[in-house]
C-alpha cells in the first residue's frame, strides 16, 4: 500500500517491460476496487485484486505499455473499461497503440472497444467517491488525468521532474505544455501526483523544481 486517500488504499505497481505504473485503488471495507492502467497481466496485479470486485478499469491513454494486462483483467473481472474517444480505436489497432511498432518490446495487443468514453470535466462515482476527468492531451491525442480527492493520476502527461515524451505518433509538445499549465498546475500544491512512470510527487513540488514547468509559470 502506498497511501490512503479518503479511506481508500492506493497501490502503485511498476509493471511490464517499461515499468509502467498500474494503480489499484481499493476500498477494504466494501472489498471493491478500481484499476487505472493495467500495464501487465502480472501476478502482482492479480494478487492485489484477490477477493475484490473491480468496479471499473480506467485508462489514462491507450499506449501498449498501459494496456498490457487489459485483456486478462476484463476476462477475469468483467469490469467495464473507460477511455477518451480519441483513442477508442487504438485498443484494437497494434500500430496505433504502439505494440505493432516495437515487436522487440511487446507482442501485438488488440483489445475490444471500451464500454464507456470519457469527456473533459466528466465526473463518476466509484467506490462511493467522486472521480473527475481532466483532458490532458499532448503525449497522446486522448490523454486524460483523473482526480480523486487530493490525488491525481496523470498518466504520461506529468512526471516527477519531467513530462511525457511527445515524439510518438499523435504527440504534440505545445499541447502537452498547455495541458499541464491549464489543467494540472492550478490544482492545490498538496495534491499528490501518481504518474504513469516513476515515483509519485506533488503539484507543489513540480511547480518549484520541474525544469519543464518552472519557466512557464514565471
Amino acid at each position: 500500500m502506498d497511501r490512503m486517500e479518503n479511506g481508500l488504499e492506493i497501490i502503485m505497481m511498476p509493471l511490464g517491460s517499461l515499468y509502467t505504473n498500474a494503480y489499484v485503488i481499493r476500498d477494504p471495507g466494501q472489498q471493491r476496487a478500481v484499476v487505472i492502467d493495467p500495464a501487465d497481466d502480472s501476478w502482482q496485479l492479480k494478487g492485489a485484486l484477490e477477493s475484490y470486485e473491480v468496479e471499473a478499469i480506467l485508462l489514462t491513454h491507450a499506449h501498449f505499455d498501459h494496456i498490457g494486462g487489459l485483456n486478462m483483467l476484463r476476462r477475469e473481472t468483467g469490469a467495464p473499461v473507460y477511455i477518451h474517444p480519441a483513442e477508442q480505436e487504438w485498443l484494437q489497432n497494434p500500430m496505433k497503440n504502439g505494440s505493432g511498432l516495437w515487436p522487440d518490446v511487446s507482442d501485438p495487443i488488440q483489445c475490444d472497444p471500451a464500454e464507456h468514453e470519457f469527456k473533459d470535466h466528466d465526473t463518476f462515482t466509484f467506490l462511493n467517491h467522486q472521480w473527475k476527468v481532466m483532458y490532458t492531451p499532448g503525449h497522446s491525442p486522448g490523454g486524460v488525468s483523473i482526480q480523486l480527492g487530493n490525488a491525481v493520476f496523470s498518466g504520461d502527461a506529468l512526471f516527477a521532474q519531467s513530462i511525457g515524451r511527445t515524439d510518438l505518433p499523435g504527440g504534440n509538445y505545445e499541447q502537452l505544455i498547455s495541458s499541464i499549465q491549464e489543467r494540472l498546475m492550478p490544482l492545490p500544491d498538496e495534491v499528490v501526483v501518481y504518474p504513469g512512470h516513476g515515483p509519485q510527487t506533488t503539484i507543489g513540488q513540480e511547480k518549484m523544481s520541474n525544469p519543464f514547468i518552472t519557466g512557464i509559470l514565471r
